[in-house]
């Protein structure tokens, strides 16, 4: 059974009757969310595209790679490629799919497709109007270190950055 307690723009939430494997019925809280892709942008040169983007909900700006929430009925590698030109204004000649990854399970549905693009032309950035960031620029290594040190603290930045870096590597 499900009781809806509030629908948004963004996010549905609802207190769902689960029963468990174990036999357990219990309430359990959970968000639903369409989902959304994000992008690894890297050049030739092995330089990584990121955004330092005012987030309300972490209490100031964050380092991200771009990113953005499915359209109904919208295939992630197209969300992909637009979030990528709006944000950051860049097209990538390739995708390719790192991870899909769940955001917080305990509670959320949400799935983020991970992409690495390539092949980066110039394209036009088009941001929202509640969209407030810097376009980054850096070697990969020292996106990594920012990882290290703490700087860069967004998951999905994080799966993505570290995945590249792995894949780049074992070549």
């Amino acid at each position: 059974m499900t009781k809806h307690i509030y629908k948004g723009r963004v996010v549905t939430l609802n207190i769902d009757t689960v029963t468990l494997p174990n036999g357990v019925t219990v309430d359990l809280e959970t968000i639903r969310h369409p989902g959304a892709s994000a992008v690894v942008p890297m050049k030739e040169d092995g330089t990584v595209v990121l955004i330092r983007q005012f987030r309300h909900a972490a209490g100031g700006f964050i380092y991200e790679i771009p990113a953005g929430k499915l359209n109904p009925g919208e295939d992630p590698l197209s969300c992909a490629a637009r979030e990528l030109e709006e944000e950051i204004g860049y097209r990538a000649a390739t995708f390719s799919l790192l991870s899909s990854i769940f955001t917080a399970p305990g509670f959320a549905d949400e799935v983020i497709h991970v992409y690495k693009a390539t092949g980066l032309t110039q394209g036009r950035q088009q941001l929202d109007r509640d969209e407030v960031l810097d376009v980054i620029e850096m070697p990969l290594a020292d996106a990594i270190g920012k990882i290290e040190d703490g700087t860069i603290r967004d998951a999905k930045t994080i799966v993505g950055l570290q995945a590249v870096y792995i894949r780049e590597s074992m070549r």
